[in-house]
C-alpha cells in the first residue's frame, strides 16, 4: 500500500515542522508519516547523511509520495537536489511540492517529457541553491544594518513573524507569488507581506536583534 510522507527540515529554533505539516494539509494532502530534521543545514549537508533523511533512502518504496513544502528542503545544493529526486524516481517515488504544486515522477518514457521534466527539476535545484546564497547575504547585511542603527543590545518589540515566515516568503517571492498568496502561505497578514517585501534588509535585522538579545 503507497504511502504519502512529509519530509520537513528546519535549521533554525524559531522553524517548525509542524508549520510545514500545516501547509501540506493545507494544499490538500493526507499525510501518513512525517519525518523532519531538526537543525540541519541543507547546504552543507547531503539528504542521505542527515539522521532522518537517510530513513527516506530506507521507507520509501515504489508508488510512495514523497511531500516537500518545495525542493530547497531536500536540500539547497544543485548536485545533491539533483541526484536526489532523479534516485527517488528510479525507484519509483512520486516527489511532490507544496508551493507550485510541482510533480516529478519517473512514469513517462517520452523523451521531450523527460527532457522537460529534467531541465526544471535543474532549473528548481539551482533556484535552491541561489536562494540559499542571497540568504546567507540577507543575513550578513542584516547583522551590518543592526550594528550599524542599534549597537546597544536591546531587543525592543517582538517581531510579528518568525524565521520560518520569513523564509517562506522569501522563497515564494522568488516564484513570483503576491502579497494575497504568501499571506494565505504564511498566516501573516497582506499589510504585513507587503511592509516586509518592501523591506526584506530590515525584516532580516529585526529577527538578528531579536535572537542576539534573547542569547
Amino acid at each position: 500500500m503507497s504511502r504519502i510522507v512529509l519530509y520537513a527540515r528546519v535549521s533554525t529554533a524559531d522553524q517548525t515542522t509542524a508549520h510545514q505539516r500545516q501547509q501540506a494539509e493545507a494544499a490538500g494532502f493526507t499525510i501518513d508519516e512525517v519525518i523532519a530534521d531538526e537543525g540541519v543545514s541543507g547546504i552543507s549537508i547531503p539528504l542521505r547523511d542527515r539522521p532522518e533523511g537517510r530513513r527516506l533512502f530506507d521507507k520509501l518504496r515504489h508508488g510512495d509520495v514523497l511531500v516537500v513544502r518545495w525542493v530547497d528542503r531536500l536540500g539547497r545544493n544543485y548536485q545533491d537536489v539533483t541526484d536526489t529526486i532523479r534516485h527517488f524516481m528510479r525507484q519509483g517515488v512520486v516527489i511532490r511540492t507544496v508551493i507550485n504544486s510541482m510533480t516529478f515522477d519517473g512514469a513517462t518514457k517520452d523523451p521531450m517529457q523527460e527532457a522537460v521534466r529534467d531541465a526544471l527539476i535543474g532549473f528548481m535545484a539551482a533556484t535552491a541553491q541561489a536562494q540559499a546564497e542571497a540568504t546567507k547575504e540577507a543575513q550578513k547585511a542584516g547583522i551590518a544594518h543592526h550594528k550599524a542603527t542599534s549597537p546597544q543590545k536591546y531587543r525592543g518589540r517582538k517581531p510579528s513573524y518568525t524565521r520560518d515566515q520569513l523564509d517562506l516568503m522569501r522563497d515564494m517571492l522568488t516564484q513570483g507569488a503576491g502579497a494575497s498568496e504568501i499571506a494565505k502561505a504564511t498566516g501573516l497578514t497582506r499589510p504585513t507581506v507587503q511592509r516586509l517585501r518592501d523591506d526584506m534588509e530590515g525584516a532580516e535585522a529585526v529577527l538578528v536583534k531579536w535572537s542576539e538579545a534573547a542569547a
